[in-house]
Parts: C-alpha cells; sequence; structure tokens
C-alpha cells in the first residue's frame, strides 16, 4: 500500500505570503488578512478537504534589502503589514474539530519561558492541534529592531536554538509529573506541589531556575516543526523535527535531500519515518489542462516583479537590483536563508538567473509552481512522493482563497480515488494523526522524551516550602 500524501495550507498572516502582486486580482480575499472571518473560513474549508494542518509562516522583519529600501515590499504588501500568527488560532479552532495548526515562533527573540505559556495555553485550548515551527530568524531588520547590532550568524542560531529547545522540553515534559493536578474539591487541593519541579536550568544563552507556568496540555510537547533544510539545519531538524520543510526545484534534488535527512534521522536514534518531511508547492488547477494554464496566465498578468525580487532580497540577503539579470546566480554564505539560493543553483542542468526568479517565481516565490487538470496533478504529487521522497506538501496559494478551494474540489477528489490523502480523519491529537503515537506523547526516541521523568525524586515546589506560623488559623474550619 502506498504511504498517505500529508495536506498542509501554507499561509501567512499577511497579504502577499509566496505570490507577488496576486493580491490585485479581483477573486482574491488576501487584503482580508486582518478579518477574523478570513481565517475561521478558511479553516473550515481546509477540514472539508481533509486538509493536516494549516502551516502559518511569519517573520519579524522587513523586506528591506532590495534597493535598500522597504519602499517595494510595502508597495506590494511584501510580508508587510504582517500581524501576530497566534492571534487566530483559537477562533478557527473553535469552528473546526481536526485540522491542526502550525505556527511559527523564532527561537532569538522571545524568551523561552514566555513562549513555552503561549504554546501550552493553544495547545489546551485547541485540544491538541498545535505544532511549533522553530524558526532561528533571518532578516537583519528584525534583529536592528529587537535591538541587537545585527542579525545573529546562522550557525550560532542553531547553537541558541539547540539551548531554547531543551528549555522547553524541561518545561513540558519535566517541570509538571503526570498526575501533579489533582482537582480535588473534597480535599482542597487542585495541583500537588511535591510533583511541581524548578527545572534550575542556566546554561549559556539561558536561565530559566523556575517552573513551568501551565498544567500539562494534551501533547505535552506541541508538534515541533523546522523550516530550516541548509546543512545545519538538517543537523538540527535531524534531531527535534516531526516534520520538516524543505526548499527544492526538482524531484532528484528532493530525493538526495529526503535521503539525506532520513540518515541524520536514523543516526540520532530515531526511526527514518519520525520526521515527516514537506515540499514547498504551488498547484494552480481546473478542471482540465486548458482551463488551468488559463487561469495561470491570467494570475501571472497580475504578478510583480519587483514585488518578488522584494522577497528574493529579503530570502537571500541580496539586493537584485544590482545585479546582471542574466548572470547566473552563485550560492553565497550570510546569515539568511541560505537554502534559497541553494535551491536554485544546484540540482539544476544551469544556475537561474534574476531574469529566471522574475519568469518562474513571481507566482510560487520560493517553491515551483504545478499548472494542470485533476489526473496531471495528482500524477506529479504522487512522482514527488514516491520519487523524491517527501511525505506530502505545504500548497502555497496564488489566489487565496480560490487556489485552495480549487485544489480541494479538483484535486483531492482525484487523490481520493487514488487512494493517496484522507477521507475522513481519525481521533486523537495532531502528533497521533501526523506521526502515529498512541498517546500524543513525543515518541520515546526523541529528545524531549529524556526530560519526562527527569525531575522525579528531586527538588519541588513542597519541598522548598518552610513550615507556616499560621498553621493553625489557616485550617480548613470543620463542618458543624
Amino acid at each position: 500500500m502506498k504511504p498517505r500524501i500529508i495536506l498542509n495550507a501554507f499561509d501567512m498572516t499577511c497579504v502577499s505570503h509566496q505570490s507577488a502582486g496576486t493580491w490585485r486580482h479581483p477573486s482574491s480575499q488576501a487584503s482580508k488578512y486582518n478579518d477574523l472571518d478570513y481565517w475561521t473560513n478558511m479553516a473550515r474549508e481546509l477540514e472539508r478537504g481533509c486538509f493536516d494542518t494549516l502551516f502559518i509562516a511569519d517573520v519579524v522583519g522587513v523586506y528591506d534589502v532590495y534597493r535598500n529600501s522597504a519602499e517595494m515590499a510595502l508597495k506590494d504588501a511584501a510580508q508587510v503589514p504582517v500581524n501576530d500568527p497566534f492571534a487566530a488560532i483559537s477562533a478557527m479552532a473553535a469552528v473546526t474539530s481536526h485540522v491542526g495548526f502550525g505556527v511559527t515562533a523564532a527561537v532569538t527573540f522571545e524568551p523561552p519561558y514566555l513562549l513555552a505559556r503561549r504554546l501550552s495555553t493553544l495547545d489546551h485550548l485547541t485540544k491538541g492541534r498545535i505544532a511549533w515551527n522553530v524558526v532561528s530568524s533571518y532578516l537583519n531588520s528584525a534583529a536592528l529592531n529587537i535591538g541587537m547590532d545585527k542579525q545573529i550568524a546562522h550557525d550560532e542560531r542553531y547553537d541558541i536554538a539547540e539551548e531554547y529547545l531543551e528549555v522547553m522540553y524541561k518545561l513540558w515534559e519535566g517541570s509538571w509529573e503526570d498526575g501533579a493536578v489533582q482537582r480535588n474539591k473534597e480535599t482542597g487541593v487542585f495541583t500537588d506541589g511535591s510533583k511541581v519541579h524548578p527545572i534550575q536550568h542556566q546554561g549559556k544563552y539561558f536561565k530559566v531556575p523556575g517552573f513551568h507556568l501551565c498544567e500539562p496540555s494534551p501533547q505535552r510537547t506541541p508538534v515541533i516543526f523546522q523550516a530550516g533544510a541548509s546543512g545545519r539545519g538538517r543537523q538540527f531538524a535531524s534531531k527535534h523535527a516531526e516534520g520538516m520543510f524543505i526548499l527544492t526545484t526538482n524531484v532528484q534534488q528532493a530525493r538526495k535531500m529526503t535521503d539525506d535527512i532520513r540518515n541524520q534521522t536514523e543516526a540520532q536514534g530515531r526511526s527514518r519515518d519520525s520526521v515527516k518531511i514537506f515540499m514547498l508547492l504551488t498547484v494552480i488547477t481546473g478542471p482540465t489542462d486548458e482551463a488551468a494554464q488559463r487561469k495561470y496566465e491570467e494570475y501571472l498578468s497580475y504578478a510583480s516583479p519587483e514585488g518578488m525580487l522584494a522577497l528574493f532580497g529579503g530570502w537571500t540577503g541580496m539586493d537584485f537590483s544590482k545585479l546582471d539579470p542574466d548572470e547566473p546566480l552563485k550560492a553565497m554564505d550570510n546569515d539568511s536563508l541560505r537554502t534559497t539560493l541553494e535551491s536554485l543553483t544546484s540540482g539544476s542542468d544551469k544556475a537561474w538567473t534574476v531574469r529566471d526568479v522574475i519568469k518562474n517565481r513571481c507566482i510560487g516565490g520560493l517553491g515551483p509552481v504545478l499548472v494542470g487538470g485533476p489526473q496531471k496533478v495528482a500524477d506529479e504529487l504522487e512522482r514527488w512522493v514516491d520519487e523524491g521522497g517527501v511525505d506530502g506538501f505545504n500548497l502555497a496559494y496564488a489566489v487565496t482563497p480560490g487556489t485552495t478551494t480549487d485544489f480541494i474540489d479538483f484535486v483531492v477528489p482525484e487523490l481520493r480515488k487514488r487512494g493517496r490523502v484522507q477521507t475522513s480523519y481519525k481521533e486523537g491529537t495532531m502528533r497521533e494523526k501526523l506521526i502515529g503515537t498512541k498517546d500524543g506523547n513525543v515518541e520515546s526516541t526523541h529528545p524531549a522524551a529524556q526530560y519526562r521523568t527527569a525531575y522525579v525524586g528531586k527538588e519541588s515546589v513542597a519541598s522548598k516550602t518552610i513550615a507556616s506560623k499560621f498553621s493553625d488559623v489557616t485550617k480548613v474550619p470543620e463542618t458543624v
């Protein structure tokens, strides 16, 4: 039996996410990103199509590399203005029952103690439907506005991320024992302090002496997503990720990348299928190949070349306005998204030029575009999975919500006929549905699992409590 294809919708709390200029299309509702109805309607639509997850990207800086200015990014709404990705999730969860939510948050700009609470809160409120997309941020503008002198070096950001996750795992898995929360109205004990432990973390980057503010959520540790596929990123993902987001231009390149990720995952003592790998793709479809092609050409007529170059400037750290439009692009080491140029300059017959980027990525952004009717699209998706080794896709939109609705109406039925996508949801948490764990907790081979009982028998809140001289006064009076 061939494996099920995982379907994630890829979006961001902004207007132009991966396709530049198409917000101007008459059917686009992208400019309604501030409207909660936009997000709740999307969640309902995704659940209609039995999508696994809404994967919400995020940045906390602006794309100001192109022409050394943010003017073009603002003109085309290229990921600015952008809202907090956490805010709409509770509302989306309230109108759905199964679809998961992958939310992006950077480890470089928010203390782990606070982010752990935000994610646990969402995991509680959604009944265990939360994944955290762990990123280290890449925009220099973000670092400057947070108060830094410049963006932290690429590999050091991963060093920070390693310790950040250690703190999060200690808070989520070790701080509160199973059974700590009693909710006992008879004894008056809500939480047994002897089963709540300060984590006493003191490392190079973080100092967190106390215990987690939240009681254990349905998954304790949310599903861990990771979006970096550089050499350092793959090393990080092979250790931590349960879902990984990759960029590539062709099936052969995908196979090399997925094999490497799974080899490294196995070397970490985890099974090869412990991490689900998602490929970024934009699908333009319709009832026939011809109808899909006409739609694609119509969308292209609204595309903004300079808007896309503004995005690529931020992604690569290179000012494309200074480059010869017909000179082959070369990969370079900097502190931006290294995999962006690597995906264009390796695994192809020739390196791309700026003109190629304009021609092929004004729609689709970081990932390729697939245009065709249901059969053609389904054939290609199966090829990426069966030959490229990916588990599924992060499906970006050209026009929202039309791109997603077309995929659900035309492609999903064809994939269902082939037995490649789910026709209904299993019960349980996001991890149970995605990874197949039986209790919703991380697998025993995942690094978070080592902290589950790490503090049992050690210092607790109760062991630090001193006797009260008001013990007689504070006793609960006996009933008469």
